[in-house]
């Protein structure tokens, strides 16, 4: 539902909520505010619908997001790195213009004083490298600079030990991932024993593909002159081995042939006719050595069930979010009461690819003690392959595997949600990635992808056979996406029917500490509930199921736990202008779900319900109402109470339309 409709909606539940009991706001899904907080809806102007900028003192806060081609993008960033903006971060650390080591050829710009001139003024508050007593690495590029004066104060290095990070890409690695040199030993003997390998990708294999060349029937001609290698078509075309691979040596063998015979050995080795039938032993390079499995080790493999498992059973699970579950919003979560964290879900084939921005969604803060990782992929290779490097890269309790999501661009690909009308397929995948590492294997599904047809029941026996250790299910089906309420009953079904040894993790709309606890009692063999949108809305939700209450919390207490998110971004992104940008950004992606709680105070019936649509209504003070609102202006505004003014020419609009305030009857 886009904001207009919202907008639409929240004007309309405000003219009927004052007229209406509790009960009946309820049966319609409109939050039932009392009527002393309601407000009337606000006069709309008559000016166009397409006309959306906010006018305010410095300037106007377009909503809608302006469009361009990757080409423009390429272009500005391009000309954005020698602008005296991007300051050289050697220059940036020491303030000597003399310190890069690449001069000249340096990327970004050496001009210290256009630099200066342009730095917009210092934020309030303390720098979050400084204040750990370590030196900040953005050195005058800090928004934090006049905390700087004076040395770096000698303070206690435990915050600092506290607060690190780790799974990070190792330069090396991602060398070897952009080179496609990688060695997935485990991952390729895995999936060879099951059957799943499929085409190599060998120079051999490449050859036949783009000249389609019949390998039962080639022939290889090492007499020629110049001591290359040809490779004979029966259509009698000649094709050059890789010049890599060309061998000038009469002792050595062309590497897509196994066997010498009179045809193709050198002039001298014909004239001995013993060498006829000679089986010659192919040399290997190290790297393929390296990829040789001896068949013992598949036989020494852990079994799945013999695996280091993790008791899920009551831990408080904060679901992987795509955006918004970023570390600095899980460091709050864990503050905030969270047992289980789990990073964003990460693309196979970008991993794989070595792409940066996807790695850093593998990224675990130290306060993270149980944590896991969320990744997607549509073959068995590539997710045994990208289990294979996680395992040897990170730190991770965990490997979870998303069969769930209902995004259009991945399930076009065939993963996410689209793995559920292929059960093989899944079959194949989780048995790949569970023989492939020694981490648990868990993996997450909706009902189904159709509405009306439920098929994880049918799965659930074998899922567990498979080798995942643990199954979430979130309680709609993929053609649902997030409207209407989640169907417990058919959760509850798929957990009494799921082995003793398969823990049955269950999702959707839990939003209150009632919501566990009745979760708990109807069904004891549900091991716990993974709580997403609602920690989203309110974070806190952890705290009251811990301490079993509602928590009417005031409107300065939020602001803290903002503050909390904003100093935990600015070490994770970055205390210079472009991680205080970035902190905002995510911070007000963050504010388009918090905007929908409504405090416990102001409701005539508790709890709230994740599918209320709230009305148009008053806090009980300037900062309630101001976190109420469902305006991208006021989201901002909130933004520079803790980061300072936007910079000109600011935009937002949110990554996600959600449909969480469907219609009523959806209700």
């Amino acid at each position: 539902m886009d904001e207009e409709e919202r907008a639409k909606g929240s004007s309309v539940s405000g003219v009927v909520a004052a007229d209406q009991t509790p009960e009946q706001l309820v049966s319609r899904a409109i939050a039932p505010v009392k009527k002393k907080f309601l407000r009337p809806p606000p006069v709309r102007s008559s000016a166009p619908d397409d006309d959306v900028s906010i006018p305010t003192e410095n300037n106007n806060y377009v909503l809608a997001m302006e469009t361009k081609s990757k080409r423009q993008l390429k272009r500005e960033r391009l000309e954005g790195q020698k602008s005296a903006q991007n300051l050289c971060p050697e220059i940036a650390k020491t303030g000597d213009v003399s310190s890069c080591p690449y001069k000249d050829k340096c990327r970004s710009s050496h001009d210290l004083e256009g630099f200066m001139a342009q730095k917009p003024s210092d934020l309030e508050g303390e720098c979050p490298f400084v204040k750990y007593g370590v030196s900040c690495p953005y050195g005058i590029a800090c928004r934090f600079l006049n905390t700087h004066e004076g040395g770096v104060p000698s303070g206690d290095r435990n915050g600092l030990e506290n607060s690190s990070e780790v799974n990070g890409l190792r330069k090396d690695t991602q060398r070897l991932l952009w080179k496609n040199k990688m060695n997935f030993s485990k991952a390729d003997a895995k999936l060879k024993s099951l059957g799943l390998l499929g085409r190599s990708k060998s120079k051999r294999n490449d050859l036949e593909n783009k000249e389609g060349v019949d390998t039962g029937s080639n022939k290889y001609d090492h007499s020629d002159d110049s001591g290359s290698c040809v490779v004979t078509s029966d259509s009698g075309s000649k094709l050059d081995c890789p010049a890599e691979d060309r061998k000038s040596k009469s002792d050595e063998l062309c590497p897509l042939k196994r066997r010498k015979t009179k045809e193709n050995c050198g002039p001298k080795e014909s004239e001995n006719e013993g060498v006829t039938e000679k089986i010659v032993e192919r040399r290997c390079t190290e790297s393929e050595a390296d990829a040789i499995v001896p068949e013992t080790d598949l036989s020494l493999k852990l079994h799945s069930r013999e695996k280091k498992l993790i008791d899920f059973r009551r831990k408080l699970y904060l679901a992987p979010l795509t955006t918004v579950g970023n570390l600095p919003f899980r460091r709050v979560c864990k503050v905030l009461g969270a047992d289980v964290t789990c990073g964003e879900m990460a693309m196979c084939a970008n991993l794989l690819e070595g792409q940066a921005s996807e790695w850093a969604l593998l990224r675990r803060h130290s306060s993270e003690d149980l944590f896991g990782v969320q990744i997607c992929g549509a073959y068995p290779n590539i997710v045994a392959r990208t289990v294979e490097l996680i395992e040897q890269e990170c730190t991770v309790d965990f490997i979870d595997i998303n069969m769930g999501c209902p995004i259009d661009i991945v399930v076009n690909r065939g993963a996410g949600s689209a793995l559920l009308t292929k059960p093989m397929r899944m079959k194949g995948i989780v048995e790949a990635a569970s023989g492939t590492v020694d981490k648990p294997i868990t993996i997450k599904v909706r009902t189904a992808y159709f509405e009306g047809k439920n098929r994880i029941d049918s799965l659930i026996a074998d899922i567990g056979s498979w080798g995942a250790s643990a199954v979430t299910i979130h309680g709609r089906s993929r053609q649902q996406r997030y409207s209407k309420l989640a169907n417990w009953d058919y959760v509850y079904e798929c957990a009494k029917k799921a082995p003793t040894t398969l823990p049955v993790v269950g999702n959707g709309d839990v939003f209150s500490f009632v919501d566990w606890n009745k979760h708990r009692t109807e069904c004891p063999e549900l091991a716990t509930d993974m709580i997403a949108r609602g920690a989203l809305v309110k974070p806190w939700i952890f705290t009251e199921i811990k301490e079993q209450r509602h928590w009417d919390i005031s409107s300065g207490e939020r602001l803290n736990i903002l503050k909390d998110f904003v100093n935990f971004g600015l070490e994770h992104w970055g205390s210079d202008t472009k991680g205080v940008e970035r902190t905002r950004r995510f911070l007000l992606e963050w504010l388009s779900y918090c905007c929908r709680y409504i405090p416990v105070g102001l409701l005539d019936v508790v709890p709230q319900r994740l599918n209320w649509r709230p009305p148009s209504y008053y806090g009980r003070d300037e900062l309630e109402t101001l976190m109420a609102s469902d305006s991208a202006a006021d989201w901002i505004r909130i933004s520079e109470m803790l980061l300072g003014k936007v910079p000109d020419g600011f935009t937002f609009a949110p990554k996600h339309k959600s449909n969480a305030y469907d219609r009523a009857e959806n209700g």
